[in-house]
This record gives structure tokens, sequence and C-alpha cells, in this order.
């Protein structure tokens, strides 16, 4: 029989949940808004809009240093993987954790459709109108595009990774191919863990599954290469799911350290350290940013290079984004009060600044709005070539970034409240929450 938590309920996913922890241990927050890893969406929303325009511009592609890490700024794209692992898991986990039942997969499946597709087919439908040209009365074509499955057309007719004014989309599809197979994923670690007859050691069986999943994602880039090469197979959920299992990690660790049986035990003093040196971690992920801006990374331009070169890539993604994403997950909940100010001295020489930073102004701002200037930045961006008369691979970045990032931050802000948020609000009206 299934081993049963005494800890309170809790509301959001029907499992347990420890807290009476002694705060002394600094142990992570695990519970309400998360304003620091709100921050870290918005952190990434910029970066990909940078690695964007300076591509379209030449400048990502240009010799030197400044190009290169330019175009190293696509790491944000592992950063956006992790955070839905660490944030979409963390129900689970504590159910796992626990031995107790996991969230509605209903309720969760529809709680994605609705995040994702209403917003989406807003921006799908202009671009579709703009460029798709002769395709544009293609039934396939649309279907395509609206169900996010191109990425998956062998003999696509557009270039790059996706049809024009959608090239960023690849990644969408697979954030949506992670969101469907995640209560597979949930329910194989889940069973895993029963084996185990105390916390700990189901915590162990559930990072060991994930060190499994981020292995598997190394083994897929094997039928990307050989017998011959499939480029398509880049733009697919295997050979990413070694980024998503960094958050599920995470999501482990920070509700693994409330239950871990002793004082102390290994498992908080790692979330304790981590949580408590993220200019250490920081240093780190700068180091992996660093080598994926040389060539052995890979080309510049969404060139997947060989197998080789696609482990290297994996390997710098991986590690960016454990190492941005770690103090902040694990990191205990902010002081009650206003947030720590950068320009103070006291901010930088007690280790509150990842949280002054987090917690900036600018990136409150864009947090809410990031997925749809994730979403229009292509679009403004041929628009203002267009408009312009800029021809692919022309301009320059540093004056093409101002238009594009207000005209692209304007038609976020507008799709947040006119879509997203309604399609939130209407959506949670057919499911409630398990209590």
């Amino acid at each position: 029989m299934a081993p049963i938590s005494s800890a309170p309920e809790d509301p959001t996913s029907g499992s347990a949940r420890t807290t009476t922890a002694d705060p002394a241990l600094l142990l992570p927050q695990v519970s309400g808004r998360h304003h620091a890893l709100d921050g870290v969406r918005g952190l990434a929303c910029l970066m990909v809009l940078v690695v964007h325009v300076s591509t379209e511009t030449g400048d990502a592609l240009a010799p030197g240093p400044v190009g290169a890490l330019l175009s190293a700024s696509a790491m944000a794209v592992p950063l956006f993987f992790a955070l839905s692992g660490v944030l979409l898991y963390r129900p689970w986990a504590r159910a796992a954790l626990d031995g107790t039942r996991g969230p509605n997969t209903r309720a969760y499946l529809w709680r994605r459709v609705m995040r994702v597709f209403p917003a989406y087919w807003v921006v799908a439908a202009v671009a579709l109108v703009l460029y798709a040209g002769d395709h544009l009365t293609s039934v396939r074509h649309w279907a395509e595009v609206l169900t996010l499955t191109f990425p998956f057309n062998t003999s696509p007719h557009w270039a790059g990774p996706g049809p024009e004014g959608l090239g960023q989309m690849w990644s969408l599809s697979v954030e949506v191919a992670f969101y469907l197979t995640l209560p597979l994923f949930a329910v194989f670690l889940g069973l895993w863990a029963r084996g185990g007859a105390t916390v700990d050691a189901r915590g162990r069986r559930i990072i060991g599954g994930l060190v499994v999943i981020t292995v598997l994602s190394y083994l897929a880039l094997v039928p990307q290469y050989f017998p011959e090469p499939r480029e398509l197979m880049h733009s697919w959920l295997p050979r990413c799911m070694g980024m998503f299992a960094v958050g599920m990690a995470l999501a482990t660790l920070s509700e693994w350290a409330w239950r871990e049986s002793g004082p102390d035990g290994p498992v908080r003093r790692f979330c304790r350290t981590v949580g408590t040196s993220p200019g250490l971690c920081w240093a780190v992920a700068a180091t992996f940013y660093v080598l994926e801006a040389t060539p052995a990374a890979g080309g510049r331009f969404f060139e997947p290079g060989n197998l080789w070169v696609s482990v290297i890539e994996s390997t710098t993604s991986i590690g960016f984004a454990f190492f941005v994403i770690a103090p902040v997950a694990l990191a205990p909940p902010a002081p009650e009060g206003p947030r720590r100010r950068l320009r103070a001295l006291a901010t930088w020489t007690d280790g509150a600044w990842l949280d002054g930073l987090m917690r900036h102004p600018v990136m409150v701002f864009f947090a809410p709005i990031s997925y749809g200037v994730f979403l229009w930045q292509f679009v403004v961006l041929y628009l203002w070539r267009d408009f312009t008369g800029q021809d692919v691979f022309t301009g320059s970045f540093w004056l093409d970034i101002v238009p594009v990032l207000i005209g692209s931050v304007l038609l976020g802000k507008l799709t947040y409240h006119l879509v997203e948020e309604p399609s939130r609000r209407w959506s949670r009206r057919f499911f409630t929450t398990r209590r």
C-alpha cells in the first residue's frame, strides 16, 4: 500500500505538504506566486527577441565575439523549457513524494490548451494571411500551422525552422509536445517512486528516473544523424527532454527538501547552498553561455551540425538552464516588504541582488506579456523590414531592436488583456481543483 503523508493538504494538487519546517533551514519556496521565476521568464523573453532580431540583421552571424555572444542568446529556449519543467511537474513531484494521487490530468490538459492556443491562433492567422502566399488556400498548411504540427512535415515548402512569420514556433511545438506527454512521464516516475519505502527513497528514485530521461535525450540525437542526417528532428521533443528534466529535478528537490527526514539532510543543505549562492551559479551559467558562443556548439543559424556538436550543444543548454534557474527555484521565499533595490550596496553585500534583479519592475512588466511578445516578434520584425525596405541579413541590430521591441510589447500587451486572460478565466469554469 502506498505510504500516506500526515502533512497538511496542498489545495492546488490534492497532495500533502509539510509546512512546519524550521525557517532557519531556508527551505525553497514551493507555493504562492513565485515572482523571481516570473523574472527569469521576462529575462528569457528579452533574450529570444535579441537572438531573432540580431540573426535577421546579420549581426549574430558576423565574425567576432559580439556576433557570437548575440547568437548565444538563443539559450533563452532552454530557460523556457526548464521553467516549464519546474512549474508544471511540481504537483506531480509533490504527489510522488507523498505517495498520493496527482493532479487532475483532464483539468491540467484543458488549462494548457487554453493557455497556449487562443493567442497563438490569432498570431498564426495574421502570419498566414500576410506571408502564406500561394499556400494561403492550402487546408493542409493551415491545419499544420494551427495545430503546431508543422515541424513534423518532412518536405516543408519553407526555409528554416518554420513558415515565414512563425519561425520561432518550433519551440512552442516542443512545449506542447511536453505538455501532452508530461502526465505520462509523471505516471512513470510516480510508479517508479512507489518502490521507495520512505520519502528519501522515493526522492532518490524520482531523480534517478529524470537522469535516465536526460540520458535518453542524448541517445535521441543518434537517429537525428544516423543512418542519414534528419535536420527536422532538431525541432522535436526527444532531444530537448533533458532541458525539461532539469526543471523537473529542481521541482522535485524543492518539494523533497520540505519532507526530508532528519534535522538537516543533504537535500536541504544542497538547496540552501545553491539558493544562497546565486553569484557562483550564474558565473557557471556564464561559462556555458560562452561555450555556446564558440564553434564547438555548432553554427549560428539553426544548424544542427553533427552528432558531437549536438551533444555539446545539449550539454551547454542543460547546464545553462540549470545554473540560471536553480538559485531562483531553490531560494527561500523573499522577505516581506518592498523588493531590494539594486542600487543599494547592501543588496549586493548580503546576496539579495538576484531577488532584486528578478523582481525588478522591468522583469515584472515583461513576465505576464512574455508569451505575447514571443508570439508577435517575427510578424513585427518582418513588417518593420518591409516598411524600411531592408533585405534579410541587412540593417543594424541596434537600430531595429527598438521598434521591434516596442511593436512586440504593444501587441503582446493587447493579446494578454484581450485574449490570454479572458481565455484563462473562461477555462476555469469547466474544472474545479480536487480537494
